[in-house]
């Protein structure tokens, strides 16, 4: 596994993008609606390394980020890994006893398939894996 982003929920996304190209001195190289998960998502790269910021907006008055959001206010929402082959992952991490919040991968931003691991089953922080869609899939 490799650090792929860490996501960071926001309630505006025009003012997180407006600070962080601000703090950072670069804009977000891509934004993104991910209507399944009701988020407008915004990407910054974090310095010369793979890794980037991702934050997350609630489209409406659903889904799990405005949920997120009127629970525990903006911030750190979770910690993403890159890995080959997302099935394999899932069911590695399943047979360990990591409780997945989803059966199978779906479609998240930024070109990847998804799942996220439950907090209680990782010390409280929400883990998502993420591999990147090939053409044949």
């Amino acid at each position: 596994m490799r650090l792929d982003h860490i996501g960071i929920a926001v309630a505006d996304l025009e003012t997180a993008d407006e600070l962080f190209t601000r703090l950072l001195g670069r804009s977000a190289y891509k934004r993104e609606t991910v209507a399944e998960q009701h988020v407008t998502t915004s990407f910054f790269r974090a310095g010369e390394e793979e890794a980037k910021l991702e934050f997350i907006a609630p489209e409406g008055a659903q889904g799990p980020v405005q949920k997120f959001l009127e629970k525990r206010g903006p911030g750190l929402h979770h910690l993403a890994f890159d890995v080959d082959d997302i099935v394999a992952e899932m069911e590695r991490l399943a047979a360990d006893g990591f409780e997945l919040l989803q059966e199978k991968p779906s479609r998240g931003a930024d070109n990847k398939l998804v799942c996220f691991l439950h907090p209680r089953s990782t010390n409280g922080v929400l883990v998502e894996i993420c591999q990147t869609i090939r053409g044949d899939e």
